[in-house]
């Protein structure tokens, strides 16, 4: 029996190139392989493949992020693509274009990436500050490695008791030391305990209800959440002498809910510390200038901002076209919070997923965004992007993208004609 030929074009998702035999699933050791996933692992890859193909994946879930921070080189397909693969057949993968090949002959050129410690500048010298989000020890570690400016975002939810137990101020006090310790030095912003529907834990007996439902500072008044909330304060007050730690509050609604937060903070803390505040819906975006007056910096999640300005649950594959990153009106609404932020622009991160996507930093870029927060094993790709993108061109670029009328005719001026947004 022929083996059919294979050349595919997905999405591509983590940057790399990899070449193996395909196998479907995890249930055998992956390593050397090219495992199609038909959904994520519930964690980080025990034992890496090669390369991963996942089928009718949404690429902003909770669940697909650990992937994205892998370092696995990966792409996205539809389970139509997905079809004609049969486990065995030797292919190659392009993680940066979304090829998946059975031509063994294709030659993939290795991206060369900068030095770790360098500086994040375009060649116009217009300097960009690349952060990153971490969720655990080793992320960390690989931010330091990499050469980060700091940690951007330390996703404390994820910090948990190995005996299942509610977090007390001990266990967040030793957890919060070791990371700073591993930070070496870094600035390392934590994200106040913050949970949503994809990401509850077992011992919450409070789960959100719905995608647009409580979650992150919403919760801060009940228990056992508020308990969390003061546990985790305390433990950064006692780290306060030795690591330079600032203070993020998550899911923000608006400036009342801000300054409420905010002088709660200040009162259980006797020592100074640098405060902000995430924006992930459209409302809170628009109100950034006007809550730079209370807090010092602040984070815009792009991947909740997403699903609340397209109405479509970030975490439901069968929704994930409609949150398109090629969407012109994206990067209106993105320019409009820009504007709005005038002079404070450089007071905001942007977080989440959206700005690891192929050719999307350029666009960021020419909005006029300079700090990101980004997956570790993602920085030095980021760089390259930095490192061959003018400002000025960038600007000409967003500009042309905010008035384009499709995601068509963006994906045509960014260069990315060869897929689809599954």
């Amino acid at each position: 029996m022929t083996t059919p030929a294979i050349h595919i074009i997905g999405m591509p998702y983590v940057p790399g190139s990899a070449r193996g035999s395909l196998q479907r699933g995890l249930q055998d050791n992956p390593e050397g392989k090219i495992v199609v996933l038909e959904q994520p692992p519930p964690g980080p890859f025990e034992s890496p493949p090669s390369g991963f193909v996942m089928v009718d994946g949404a690429p902003l879930s909770h669940s697909m992020i650990p992937l994205l921070g892998s370092g696995v080189p990966g792409i996205l397909i539809t389970r139509s693509q997905a079809r004609g693969l049969q486990s065995g057949m030797e292919l190659v993968l392009d993680g940066a274009t979304g090829l998946l090949t059975s031509d063994l002959s294709v030659h993939i050129s290795p991206r060369e990436l900068p030095v770790a410690g360098a500086v994040a500048c375009t060649p116009d010298g217009e300097g960009v500050s690349l952060r990153v989000s971490a969720r655990s020890q080793q992320a960390v570690q690989c931010a330091v490695e990499s050469g980060a400016e700091a940690i951007g975002l330390l996703r404390s939810e994820f910090l948990a008791p190995e005996d299942g137990q509610l977090p007390d101020m001990a266990f967040y006090h030793s957890a919060f030391r070791k990371l700073c310790e591993t930070a070496a030095g870094l600035p390392l912003t934590i994200r106040l305990f913050d949970i949503a529907a994809g990401k509850c834990p077992s011992w919450l007996p409070l789960p959100p209800a719905g995608v647009l439902g409580r979650q992150g500072v919403r919760l801060y008044a009940d228990e056992p959440v508020h308990g969390i909330y003061r546990a985790q304060l305390q433990a950064i007050a006692a780290l306060a002498p030795e690591f330079e730690v600032r203070i993020l509050l998550p899911y923000v609604a608006d400036l009342a809910e801000l300054q409420y937060w905010h002088d709660d903070i200040k009162r259980q803390l006797a020592c100074p510390f640098a405060i902000g505040a995430m924006a992930e819906t459209p409302a809170a975006a628009l109100q950034l200038r006007e809550w730079l007056e209370v807090v010092e910096f602040v984070a815009i999640g792009c991947n909740d901002l997403m699903q609340c300005l397209f109405g479509a649950d970030r975490d439901q594959p069968e929704l994930h076209r409609y949150l398109d990153p090629y969407a012109p009106a994206l990067y209106r609404f993105l320019r409009q919070v820009a504007h709005a932020a005038g002079d404070r622009l450089d007071a905001i991160q942007l977080c989440g997923v959206l700005p690891q996507l192929p050719e999307i930093l350029p666009l960021l870029l020419g909005l006029g965004y300079r700090v990101f927060s980004v997956e570790a094993t993602l920085v030095p790709y980021l760089w390259a992007t930095i490192a061959r993108t003018h400002a000025g061109e960038a600007r000409a670029l967003a500009e042309q993208v905010c008035r384009a009328h499709s995601s068509t005719a963006v994906r045509e001026l960014v260069g990315q004609t060869g897929h689809r947004y599954p």
